[in-house]
């Protein structure tokens, strides 16, 4: 007679859901900004749980930052700082002003591009619980170790962004 075996979920034999970390997310009750990454974009998203399937709210991407000027690469750290800058303003005008960030299975490591997010997401006047040792230094984040031109690009893509309610 052949013994049972145990099977766990699609996903996690997949490697894309951590089921520990995703129900203590969703324990906390608190709308969730998750941030993903793709080869060249990064998207940040307000996702709501539901029991039917997660609600988004709505999303920004690093393509969205061409509107307001933005001519560099769509996946560094400035980019990363100005689509939370860009999803944080968004969010004020919906009235989104608590969350929690999600990053996924993503490694934590100090000065990713999921922490320059969340400082970009910090930085327009949301509320989400944080370390400030973990963001990226004020010149990564700026674009100076990129170059000049990135870092006078920076400032006013940022000053467009302030526009948006």
């Amino acid at each position: 007679m052949k013994t049972k075996r145990f099977l766990p979920f699609r996903r996690k034999l997949q490697g894309k859901t951590n089921y520990r970390k995703r129900l203590e997310l969703l324990k906390s009750n608190a709308l969730r900004i998750v941030v993903r990454k793709s080869l060249k974009n990064i998207t940040v998203q307000a996702v709501e749980y539901h029991p039917d399937g997660d609600k988004t709210l709505f999303t920004v991407t690093s393509k969205d930052l061409k509107e307001y000027g933005w001519k560099g690469y769509g996946r560094n750290t400035p980019a990363g700082y100005l689509v939370g800058y860009l999803f944080g303003m968004k969010a004020q005008g919906k009235k989104i002003q608590d969350a929690i960030l999600d990053q996924g299975l993503y490694l934590t490591r100090q000065g990713t591009i999921a922490f320059s997010v969340l400082k970009g997401l910090i930085d327009s006047g949301m509320k989400i619980p944080h370390d400030a040792k973990i963001f990226p230094h004020e010149d990564r984040i700026l674009g100076k170790h990129i170059s000049e031109e990135i870092s006078k690009q920076f400032s006013a893509v940022k000053a467009n962004i302030q526009k948006v309610k």
